[in-house]
């Protein structure tokens, strides 16, 4: 069977994922809560994967000891409160400014390794951190100024970056883990643990998983199903065949594509000040990529 061009697939890949944050805002205007929503679309795209991973990565996962394993109960950790800040932001501020934000982890991941890793960051990702710092400042600024009512857009903002932030922990985590583990047994372990996290928070909280309609089902199901298997391995497999910093510009696209869906389906619009920030955030989340990934 010939290969898939790796141009289509990374494509097809930014496509999917730009309807996570569409298919999100839908579950949740079927009264599905974000804590839902996040362990649905971990949990489900987990017990997808557990098959595969039991009948090819059985001994790595029983091998599991020490160190390794709370790195991976770490990652499972980040990566649950990233997905859940993330998607509850989506009830707070606009889709542009959500996936635009949450989008930043290269600077964060950047900043840590400059911190507590005692890596000189290149001057390319120097000008990328203070590009999305000011593209950060100036998205929090414009919608402070012209978010709907009802809103709370300096909220969502701040989850947004909680989101972004928690990400980087798991990226940072799941770097430590890959010398020690392969990528499939790698992945079910930190969706497994996310989802068990999320669960004992439904728990306490008392929030019902159960009682949704048919529609919100569908949703968090093409949720976990697309956007975060089929769009994930598809720049997974792009980037064994083309650069990372030309994938890094492309899953830019994301947030581009989002805002344009949310345009569409929400008619959600935003003004001059918001395309400044959005732009300088764009630039400055590709040099800070470029510049980690290089480095």
């Amino acid at each position: 069977m010939r290969p898939l061009p790796p141009l289509l697939v990374l494509g097809a890949g930014v496509v999917i994922v730009s309807t996570a944050s569409i298919l999100i805002r839908l579950a949740q205007a079927e009264g599905v809560s974000s804590l839902a929503i996040a362990t649905m679309r971990l949990g489900i795209a987990a017990l997808v994967l557990l098959p595969f991973a039991l009948r090819t990565a059985l001994p790595d996962l029983g091998n599991l000891r020490g160190r390794t394993l709370l790195l991976a109960l770490l990652a499972g950790g980040m990566l649950a409160i990233h997905f859940w800040s993330w998607i509850e932001s989506l009830q707070h501020t606009s889709v542009a400014s959500s996936t635009i934000l949450v989008t930043t982890n290269p600077l964060w991941v950047a900043l840590a390794a400059a911190l507590l890793l005692r890596e000189k960051p290149r001057s390319g990702t120097l000008l990328g951190i203070g590009l999305s710092l000011a593209g950060t400042l100036v998205t929090f600024v414009a919608d402070t100024k012209g978010m709907d009512a009802g809103r709370q857009p300096l909220l969502g903002n701040t989850l947004a970056l909680l989101g972004a932030i928690a990400a980087s922990g798991y990226l940072l985590a799941g770097r430590a883990l890959r010398h020690r583990l392969a990528l499939l047994p790698y992945v079910v372990l930190a969706y497994g643990s996310a989802a068990i996290l999320l669960c004992v928070a439904l728990i306490v909280t008392r929030t019902p998983l159960s009682g949704y309609s048919t529609l919100a089902w569908l949703l968090m199901i093409a949720l976990a199903l697309g956007p975060q298997l089929l769009g994930h391995t598809a720049f997974n497999y792009a980037l064994r065949h083309l650069s990372a910093p030309f994938v890094a510009l492309a899953i830019l696209g994301e947030p581009i594509g989002s805002a344009v869906l949310a345009w569409m389906i929400f008619d959600e619009t935003f003004g001059t000040l918001q395309f400044i920030g959005f732009a300088l955030l764009l630039c400055g989340i590709f040099l800070a990529a470029r510049g980690e990934r290089s480095g």
